[in-house]
């Protein structure tokens, strides 16, 4: 793995930059908040419950609105393990894989004990939040992939027939390495994918998004960074399915008006690549943040994956200020995703800065240690 780190920023460029990641993380916590309710439930059950034109708001999940399930709790262990591994690369022991599987041990921490354990030193910050220790029904692939130490890798990925949208769900954070080049972001979701997801359909498509957030992130069109995402997919094996579904979504955005009927026959069965298709098209085709995150969860599929995918994907395109600040509101630990997002930013724009040669700041490496 090799990056660019520690260019030169300007001010401009740097609260672009803010803007994007908190738009992107903030994003697909939404778009998660928003499908948890429905997460399950076919078209007609969905519009019995909440009307004819379906979940048009917030809806209570897990007891209260606003509940985040799994997928936000594992995207934001992905962002950890992100900053964590660029602290580490300082000591020469760099291998980012290692430090995101890491990371998804501690959240798979937080599914098994009632709260933090203060005396993990190296730990960091983000596993001492005690709201990310509800358990917000896992899937099984989950907890069978990071239920030991042992890393998947490609040449021995965990569950490998497991197709499931999970791991690509967890994926954008990959995508703000702006400094990254685009097929280095891409192996990197994929080798993080394959620790739980092992099909290459699940993996693939993990690489897909990240790269789709990756060029967004960077300035470029949706329908600009879905081409570059094909091109890169094109040199993989066994990259046909996620190929086609992602040229089906494409091409669907000129049959006509969007609605479920559309977003269900994208997403299919609910694998990665259906899903990552009926994202990438409702946010083709959103008239704005919120038509496009109500089309991507109402539909029998999976609503929370398919809400944060798109949700991902319309943040990074148009930053927070896109977001529906009355969502927003009720987001299940919103102050602790800004700061995250914030620390990311930090990060990626002034990482010497806070441990390079010159010094380490104490209290960066007391959130972000660079041990375990």
């Amino acid at each position: 793995m090799g990056a660019t780190a520690g260019a030169v920023w300007g001010r401009t460029e740097q609260q672009d930059f803010r803007s994007r990641v908190r738009g992107t993380l903030l994003g697909a916590a939404v778009g998660d908040v928003l499908g948890a309710p429905v997460d399950g439930l076919g078209l007609e059950e969905i519009r019995q419950a909440h009307g004819p034109e379906g979940l048009v708001d917030l809806a209570p999940a897990y007891g209260r609105r606003g509940a985040v399930t799994h997928l936000t709790q594992l995207t934001l262990f992905t962002v950890d393990g992100l900053i964590r591994a660029q602290v580490r690369r300082d000591t020469g022991a760099w291998h980012p894989p290692t430090d995101l599987h890491r990371a998804y041990l501690r959240w798979a921490a937080t599914q098994r004990d009632w709260g933090p354990d203060l005396r993990r030193k190296d730990d960091g910050w983000l596993a001492r939040e005690e709201w990310l220790y509800a358990r917000r029904d896992p899937a099984r692939a989950l907890l069978l992939g990071l239920g030991d130490d042992m890393m998947g890798t490609l040449e021995a990925p965990k569950s490998p027939g497991e197709t499931g949208p999970e791991a690509t769900a967890r994926s954008a954070p990959f995508g703000l390495l702006v400094g990254w080049e685009p097929q280095l972001v891409a192996q990197l979701a994929v080798e993080c994918a394959a620790q739980t997801h092992g099909h290459p359909t699940a993996y693939l498509s993990a690489g897909a998004y990240a790269v789709t957030v990756h060029a967004l992130a960077r300035g470029e069109s949706l329908d600009g960074a879905v081409q570059r995402a094909l091109a890169l997919l094109a040199a993989r094996p066994g990259h046909e399915p996620v190929s086609e579904a992602l040229q089906h979504a494409l091409g669907a955005v000129r049959q006509g008006l969007p609605g479920p009927t559309r977003v269900e026959e994208l997403a299919g069965r609910g694998t990665a690549e259906g899903v990552l298709a009926a994202a990438v098209y409702c946010a083709l085709v959103a008239e704005d943040v919120r038509h496009g995150l109500r089309l991507a969860v109402n539909h029998g599929a999976p609503s929370a994956s398919t809400g944060a995918l798109a949700g991902g994907l319309l943040g990074a395109l148009h930053g927070e200020t896109a977001l529906p600040p009355a969502w927003l509101a009720e987001l299940e630990g919103r102050p602790t995703i800004l700061e995250l997002a914030d620390d990311f930013a930090m990060e990626m724009t002034q990482g010497p800065a806070l441990h390079g040669p010159a010094g380490a700041s104490p209290g960066w490496m007391a959130r972000y240690p660079r041990g375990a």
